[in-house]
C-alpha cells in the first residue's frame, strides 16, 4: 500500500512541477522519459497528463504498435506503445511494469492520443541540458518529429521528440495494418 501512495504523490509532484513549469514562459522544460531503454525528451507544452496504464479496448486491424483505446478522465485516447512505434522494441513486448506511464498529448494539438513509455526520469530544463553538435541537422534519415540531441550533466545523451510533428507524421496517422 504504501508504494501505491509513494507513487501517486510523485504523480502530484510531477504533474504539479509540470503546471509551474508551463507557466514559465521564458524557459523551456522538458518532460523526461524512457521508452524501449532510449532516454527520450518531450516538450512540456506539447504534453498533457500522466496516468498509470489502464485496461485497454482493442482495436480491429490496427498497427501492432497501437494497443488500443483508454477512458483517460472520460476522455476516449488512442493508446500507442511508443518504444514499438519508434521500433526500440519488438510491438507486443509492451512494458507493464510499476514504472510504465501513459503520457498524454496537449490537447491544443488536436489528437486524443497517450504515449506508453517504460517509466518516467522527472523535469529537465535547458540549463540542465547542452545541445549536440549536430544533433539536429542529420536529418536524412531522421523523422521530422525528432528534435534535437542533447548531453546532461551526467554525460547522458537525450533524444527530444516533437510530439506535435509526431501528431502529423503520416505513419503515426496511418493506424491500419
Amino acid at each position: 500500500m504504501s508504494n501505491k501512495q509513494a507513487l501517486r504523490e510523485l504523480q502530484q509532484r510531477l504533474a504539479q512541477r509540470m503546471q509551474a513549469a508551463r507557466e514559465q514562459p521564458q524557459t523551456a522544460s522538458w518532460l523526461a522519459v524512457e521508452a524501449g531503454g532510449a532516454p527520450l525528451l518531450f516538450p512540456l507544452r506539447q504534453s498533457s497528463e500522466i496516468f498509470t496504464p489502464v485496461p485497454l479496448k482493442p482495436v480491429p486491424y490496427a498497427k501492432p504498435w497501437l494497443l488500443g483505446v483508454a477512458n483517460l478522465r472520460g476522455g476516449l485516447h488512442t493508446v500507442v506503445d511508443l518504444a514499438a512505434f519508434l521500433g526500440l522494441r519488438e510491438a507486443g513486448a509492451a512494458p507493464r511494469g510499476e514504472g510504465a506511464r501513459l503520457v498524454t498529448v496537449n490537447p491544443d494539438l488536436n489528437i486524443n492520443c497517450a504515449l506508453l513509455v517504460d517509466k518516467l526520469l522527472g523535469l529537465r530544463g535547458d540549463e540542465q541540458l547542452q545541445p549536440l553538435e549536430g544533433g539536429a541537422s542529420d536529418t536524412g534519415s531522421r523523422p521530422k518529429f525528432a528534435g534535437g540531441l542533447w548531453r546532461d550533466g551526467e554525460g547522458r545523451r537525450w533524444q527530444a521528440l516533437d510530439l506535435e510533428a509526431l501528431a502529423r507524421h503520416e505513419q503515426f496517422l496511418r493506424i491500419v495494418a
